[in-house]
Formats: structure tokens, C-alpha cells, sequence
């Protein structure tokens, strides 16, 4: 008997486990496994393979019973992910219901979820920026949060070994706070947005409007067919899953990657309950599971942990992590485990006409969606009564509308001869928030349908946030004034935090052990043989997109894990 358990035991070890199989975890089981490490990735969702399973993906508008328009019905079921803008017809396989995995809402927080092997790496946006020094000594600059360990150069060589794989479109910019990258081409400016990017940097120096950055392969290099991916379609049917692979995601790149080394196992319907901590060891020696269908409770075992949950599952599993010598949560010396919660602030859009150039018309789709401006305040000093800043999307459009009250030849006329109106113009913010201990998340007492405690998130905005918002509109008001736009519309939207879908903190970096979980590497400071690699990490917010961060992260995080097991520090 003895015996048995002693082969059980081994069959259920690994050298490296990794939680999660999104942007991050994909990344740290490919870079795992790419350097000889018998990697388990476990993924609490489905399994999803890369083309199979895309039920929609070259479904016509007709062929759905809905037009992609979801039931009424669950609409009113899903009053949370029905807020999302990618939840339809063809898309809602890949989100988490409502109902499927509660939690407890102390202030309102839309929390948008993928459970699934890729986790919202097939419903991302696919936007692309690096951070800057800017970025990483923000903190240090004003004061809020802590400083972050490292700076642009510690990551700068992990973002072109990151961009170089995945497939990054961009144009090389020459800006200090949005550093070029190893692009493929970008995608053009249409007309309209060439018009208002020389409007604004002609009279606004300092300011910039680019093509924006985004994970497809305008034109794939060797590296990318070798994953068997091909070049984008420009079809912007991307939430349905890829099946030609234009856009980044696990399911086409790091997780086949991963497993044709024949060193992964993926074990999908795996709720990772916890991670297991020895204190004889005085280290992290597994993860126990929850099977999700059987409910089966599975130990796990390995020499390095990687956690990729995404940012607030990370956090749940931490501090449902409890031992002797963590009664907080594994790592949690500090008391900050949970704290220091922060997001992007996506809650002001402004819109607007314009009446020149209209002989010209859009042509076509543009998978990165239009313009992207960089954050230009408060920048090289402080010169707002506001902390930090915000980047914005800009994009033209003109659309076109036909007389449909015909019949026969006189109908199908009026459908290929439509008559186009003015061009549309808009933007969205992308603001920074400020980490602050009352945004936190924690454990409630209530449990889900696998036994674990439901998270109870507290997190909201601020004046601070206020205050940018209100920038934002004027400053945008005054921009497309001073372009010719007319017809101005502001939209302060009251969506709830989370719709933005960019949590971030609650296992943040830092220097020092006392106000901080990771080190410079992504290990725990109490717990080294367990790195934190996703959104979770983040100390501050910045304006990016966080997800190529988090892709340079995880594989900087294992090329140091892998060295410290060779030399026998874990």
C-alpha cells in the first residue's frame, strides 16, 4: 500500500506547475518547457483547441439564429458580462456567466472572466505598448504605491524577445514615453486620422497620435509560420478564436509551442484550491485541486510554481493559501496580500463629425482599430491637480446608409449605391489609477459550487480619477474643436470598475519585504520557488495595455527560476 501511494505521489510530480493558461500562464509554460522542464499547466476551464474549437469563426451574419444578438433572456440573466462589449452570440461561449462563478460585490466591480485552456487570451483587444521609465518611476516620483523593483532596462530585452514571437504591427514612433519595438508593419492612419494626427502635432507640440500597436501578423516572419500561423485577414472577427492564427493568442502560439516539446501536460477542469506550503521545507512543495467535474481534491507537486491565474484569481488562491507559518496567505508577512487593487479608468468617450474630405471613404478593416495617443501629462513634471495621466484611442469612420422602401431592381439598386454621410470621429480614455490600500479584495465566508470562499471585491473610483476624467474631455473637446470636428459629444459613462478588464495589484513588487509580495523576479519575498506573473504583479497601473508586460514578465521570471533551480536555490 505503502508503495502505491508512493508512485501516485510520483505520478502527480512535475518540475514546474503553472496556474492558468491565458497571456501569462502561456507564456511560462512555453518558456518552461522550451528549457527541458516537465511542466504542469492546470486550467480551471474547459479545454479549447486552437481552430477545433471555434464554433463561429466562419459563421456568417444569417447563420445565426440571433443575428448575434444575444436572448433577451440571458441578457437579463447575465447582468455583469452582458456589460461587455464582445458579449454576443459569437462570443459567448468563451466568458464566465454570472451565475457559473459568484462573488460578492461590497462596491459595484464588473469582473469580466474567461474560464477556459487560453483563458481571455481568444477575447483580448490585442492592443500592444511597451511601458517606459516614465511608467516605472511613477511611483517613486509622487509617492503613491511603492517603487517598482526594476526599471525599462531590466525589461527592455524580454519585450523584443517577446514581441519577436508573438507578432507585434507598429511603427517605429522614436518616442521616449512609448518605446519602439521589434515590429512587424504597422497599419495605416485612414485619411481622416492622418488629417487629425497633423492637426494635433502641428498645434499641440508634445503630443502625438500613432497607428496603434497590436499582437497581428501584418506580415509574419519565419518564426510565426513555424507556429502555423498565417498572415491577418483583417476580418476583426477576432473574439470568436482565430483559425488562421493573425492575432496572439495561447491557443495558437505559446501552448502548441509548449506541448509539440512534449514536456507539457495540460490538465483543463482543474480549480486550483491552494498552494501547498511544507514548513519543515520552508518552501511551497504543490497545489491542491478541486477536480470540476468529479469535485475530486488532488494534490500536485513540483520544485517551482508559476501563478497566472489572472490578476484577482491569483489573489484568491494566495490567500486561501493559509498555513502555520502563513495564517494570512501564503507570502503575506507584509499584510498587503489583496491590497493595493487597482484598474484602468475607461469611463469617458467623446465623439464628433467631420464635414471635409469627403471624397474619400474607409476601405477595408483595421485589426488595430485607429489611432492611439500617447500619454503627454504630467509627463516630465506635475502640472495638474491630478496624479498621473491617461492615453486615448482615436478613430474615423464614415459609413453609409441605403433607401431601403423599394422592392425588386429598385431595392437592390439603392443597397449598391448607398449615400455616405459625414465622417465619425472618436475616442475613449485609457486613465491611470492610483493603487490605494481601500481597493482591496478578499476571502468572504460564502463558498462556490467547488468549496472554495467566494472573493469579495471593494474597489472604486476616486477624485483623483474624477479629476482626470474631466482633463480628458476638455482636453479632447479642445483637440477635435481645433480640428474642424462639429457635432461634439461628450459620454461620461458610470461603468462600474472592472469593465476595462485591466485589474491590476494585490500581490504587488517592491524593494523592500515590508510593503510588498514579489521581489525584482516575480518570486514571493517569503516564499521564493513561487513567481506571480500576471496582473497581480503590478505595483502601479501605467496607461498601456498591460498585456505584452506581462508577456516579457513571464519569460524574464522563468529564465531566472530556471537558473536558481540549476544552481540549486529553490
Amino acid at each position: 500500500m505503502a508503495n502505491l501511494n508512493i508512485d501516485s505521489v510520483k505520478d502527480r510530480t512535475y518540475d514546474a506547475i503553472v496556474i492558468g493558461s491565458g497571456i501569462s500562464g502561456g507564456w511560462s509554460a512555453k518558456e518552461l518547457c522550451e528549457k527541458g522542464l516537465k511542466t504542469l499547466v492546470l486550467e480551471r476551464g474547459r479545454d479549447v483547441q486552437h481552430v477545433k474549437d471555434y464554433p463561429t469563426t466562419n459563421l456568417y451574419p444569417w447563420e445565426f439564429e440571433h443575428r448575434n444578438e444575444l436572448p433577451y433572456a440571458v441578457q437579463q440573466e447575465n447582468p455583469i458580462v452582458n456589460r461587455c462589449y464582445a458579449f454576443h452570440e459569437d462570443a459567448a461561449h468563451f466568458f464566465v456567466k454570472d451565475q457559473d462563478h459568484p462573488y460578492v460585490q461590497e462596491k459595484p466591480f464588473d469582473w469580466i472572466r474567461g474560464y477556459q485552456v487560453g483563458g481571455k487570451s481568444l477575447l483580448w483587444a490585442r492592443q500592444t505598448q511597451r511601458w517606459s521609465d516614465f511608467d516605472f518611476d511613477g511611483p517613486a516620483r509622487d509617492g503613491f504605491a511603492v517603487d517598482w523593483p526594476i526599471r525599462y532596462q531590466d525589461i527592455k530585452p524580454w519585450y523584443d524577445y517577446v514581441e519577436r514571437f508573438a507578432g507585434i504591427a507598429g511603427d517605429k514612433d522614436g518616442l521616449p514615453e512609448l518605446p519602439d519595438g521589434e515590429f512587424l508593419p504597422g497599419y495605416p492612419l485612414n485619411v481622416v486620422e492622418k488629417y487629425f494626427k497633423q492637426q494635433v502635432e502641428t498645434k499641440y507640440p508634445g503630443r502625438k497620435v500613432i497607428s496603434a500597436r497590436c499582437a497581428h501578423l501584418s506580415k509574419p516572419n519565419q518564426i510565426h509560420i513555424d507556429q502555423g500561423r498565417v498572415q491577418c485577414q483583417n476580418r476583426t472577427l477576432c473574439q470568436r478564436g482565430c483559425p488562421f492564427g493573425g492575432y496572439f493568442s495561447s491557443n495558437a502560439s505559446t501552448l502548441p509551442w509548449a506541448a509539440k516539446t512534449g514536456n507539457m501536460t495540460l490538465r483543463p477542469n482543474s480549480v486550483v484550491h491552494s498552494i501547498l506550503y511544507d514548513d519543515k521545507q520552508g518552501k511551497a512543495v504543490g497545489v491542491k485541486v478541486i477536480d470540476k467535474e468529479t469535485k475530486e481534491e488532488i494534490d500536485f507537486f513540483a520544485q517551482v510554481i508559476f501563478l497566472n491565474a489572472a490578476a484577482l484569481n491569483s489573489n484568491l488562491i494566495l490567500l486561501n493559501s493559509t498555513s502555520s507559518r502563513f495564517p494570512n496567505g501564503l507570502g503575506n508577512d507584509s499584510g498587503t496580500l489583496g491590497k493595493y487593487v487597482a484598474f484602468h479608468n475607461y469611463s469617458a468617450r467623446i465623439s464628433a463629425e467631420y464635414e471635409g474630405l469627403l471624397n474619400y471613404k474607409t476601405d477595408g478593416r483595421n485589426p488595430a482599430g485607429g489611432g492611439y495617443i500617447p500619454r503627454f501629462r504630467n509627463l516630465h513634471k506635475q502640472e495638474t491637480d491630478f496624479l498621473r495621466g491617461y492615453a486615448a484611442g482615436f478613430g474615423a469612420y464614415r459609413s453609409a446608409s441605403a433607401d431601403e422602401s423599394g422592392i425588386g431592381a429598385d431595392l437592390k439598386n439603392a443597397i449598391l449605391q448607398p449615400k455616405y454621410g459625414n465622417w465619425g470621429v472618436g475616442s475613449h480614455m485609457m486613465g491611470e489609477t492610483i493603487p490605494k490600500e481601500s481597493n482591496y479584495v478578499t476571502l468572504d465566508g460564502q463558498k462556490d459550487a467547488w468549496g472554495m470562499p467566494l472573493l469579495k471585491i471593494s474597489v472604486d473610483y476616486d477624485e483623483n480619477d474624477a479629476k482626470m476624467k474631466k482633463d480628458y474631455l476638455d482636453t479632447m473637446e479642445e483637440m477635435f474643436t481645433a480640428a474642424g470636428f462639429t457635432n461634439i459629444r461628450r459620454n461620461e459613462s458610470s461603468q462600474a470598475p472592472g469593465l476595462d478588464i485591466h485589474e491590476m495589484g494585490g500581490v504587488r513588487m517592491g524593494k523592500d519585504p515590508k510593503t510588498s509580495m514579489l521581489n525584482s523576479w516575480h518570486q514571493l519575498h517569503a516564499c521564493p520557488n513561487v513567481y506571480v506573473t500576471d496582473g497581480a504583479s503590478m505595483t502601479s497601473t501605467s496607461t498601456q495595455n498591460p498585456s505584452l508586460t506581462y508577456m516579457a514578465f513571464s519569460a524574464r521570471a522563468v529564465d531566472h527560476a530556471v537558473n536558481e533551480l540549476k544552481k540549486g536555490n529553490l
